[in-house]
């Protein structure tokens, strides 16, 4: 199975080193020296990693037969792409790579079907599963242990515990800031 790793972003200095946006969890592994990746387009590729360093918390990688900032500018954009077996695991338990969980059946504790992962967000702050309901619709569940309780592999199935308003209209006041925004007191009378 091929799994997009990194994009490469901007030149950095005159020696053909890039800037890469990392796009795994474990990048020593998947963009260490020596390791060989495809190209997305195909024609830029293979490449094979020379060197990787940090550089003010940007990871800075060098590949073989780059030499210098016009070679670097060339690879600009273009995704590198990871030959992963599809039955390796990472190496935290609590931890999947997104093929694992794509597709499986979103359900609450009581079995309640709320429809399938369709496609897994990665937002600075935490991941986001994007659903698809049965009627099409979409909604977002963020992959916090507070809502997702429970990643079946086997059973290709993840339970989830929503607060109310997440899947639904049950909305509840926060704070009797908001109530008196809404015209009602903290009780919930008007």
């Amino acid at each position: 199975m091929e799994l997009v790793v990194a994009r490469i972003g901007r030149a950095h200095g005159i020696k053909g080193e890039v800037t890469v946006e990392v796009r795994t969890d474990e990048p020593e592994l998947r963009l260490g020296p020596g390791a060989v990746l495809r190209t997305d387009p195909a024609s830029a590729g293979p490449l094979t990693i020379e060197t990787g360093r940090v550089h003010s918390g940007r990871l800075l990688l060098r590949f073989a037969g780059v030499k210098d900032r016009t070679g670097a500018e060339a690879l600009r954009n273009i995704l590198l792409i990871a030959e992963v077996d599809p039955a390796e695991l990472p190496e935290e338990p609590d931890e999947y790579y997104d093929h694992q969980l794509m597709d499986l059946d979103v359900v609450l504790a009581d079995g309640t079907p709320i429809g399938r992962i369709t496609e897994i967000s990665h937002l600075p702050s935490q991941d986001l599963f994007i659903v698809e309901r049965p009627d099409g619709t979409e909604v977002m569940i963020p992959f916090v242990e507070e809502i997702v309780a429970e990643i079946d592999l086997e059973e290709q199935r993840c339970v989830i515990t929503p607060p109310p308003g997440l899947i639904d209209d049950r909305a509840e006041v926060a704070s009797a800031r908001d109530a008196e925004a809404s015209g009602t007191d903290a009780e919930g009378a008007a």
